[in-house]
């Protein structure tokens, strides 16, 4: 398999001869609002900066080259932006969590959405929704639901993409069930001035690592939307720290790893 951080949580994942696009976040540098009372929600780090903090390391036209099947985590703007329901050709075959997200893709033309199970299968590529906790506790309710997805093939190694979540039982449930040896952590500990972490920080990743130490986990979701908190500098530090950068793959935007 091949992986490559494009920026944020979007990703083209090449599994078993198929080609992936997760979380397509394809708007242009500053187009989007920032995270916060402008579109309703709290105070955020970085109010004076419009999303996406950064550009894209190389043009939608290759991004979007050749996919196969995108999977859309959920529906934050961080996650599938105008950009990219105007890029995507509207007859690609697209994953979402739910009934309701697949609704509201649909009634934006695309017309070959299927809602992830337990038990998908595209290509002979397994593909296992799994679940996930976008922050704790009352900011759960704004957050709303969000999935993560396994990977599995007979000529691949088990991939775990988390999505947004924070560590908790089911991440754990999930790794000890399908045993991933790469999993891909969204891990800027983003959040709001209020509410508590959005999805894993430094110690979500650490407790990811305890679950698997012979696991890869690349860290993704970094230093790209205005509420982010966790650089990858501090990230790679503490993997220094606790002697695990070996384990912890800290990606620039464009980098890529091969499987």
């Amino acid at each position: 398999m091949n992986i490559q951080l494009i920026r944020n949580a979007t990703m083209v994942v090449e599994y078993a001869g198929k080609k992936f696009l997760i979380d397509p976040m394809l708007a242009e540098k500053g187009t989007l609002p920032a995270f916060g009372p402008a579109v309703g929600l709290p105070e955020a780090p970085r109010q004076d900066e419009n999303n996406p903090l950064i550009s894209l390391p190389t043009s939608i036209e290759n991004i979007i080259q050749d996919i196969d099947a995108v999977t859309v985590t959920h529906l934050h703007p961080d996650h599938w932006d105008k950009a990219a329901i105007e890029a995507l050709p509207k007859d690609i075959k697209l994953f979402s969590q739910n009934e309701e997200d697949a609704t509201e893709i649909r009634n934006v033309g695309f017309q070959n959405v299927e809602v992830l199970q337990e038990d998908t299968v595209f290509k002979d590529i397994q593909l296992i929704k799994t679940k996930g906790e976008h922050g704790r506790g009352e900011i759960l309710k704004a957050a709303g639901q969000v999935c993560g997805v396994v990977f599995k093939h007979s000529s691949e190694k088990t991939l775990y993409a988390a999505g947004d979540t924070v560590w908790y039982d089911a991440v754990q449930e999930v790794i000890s069930t399908h045993k991933p040896e790469i999993i891909v952590v969204n891990a800027g500990d983003n959040q709001f001035l209020v509410g508590g972490s959005l999805v894993m920080g430094k110690e979500d990743v650490y407790e990811v690592y305890k679950a698997t130490p012979d696991a890869k986990i690349i860290a993704v979701h970094m230093e790209a939307v205005n509420h982010w908190t966790l650089s990858r500098e501090e990230l790679k530090g503490f993997a220094n720290e606790k002697g695990i950068s070996s384990n912890i793959l800290v990606p620039d935007d464009g980098e890529s790893y091969k499987f």
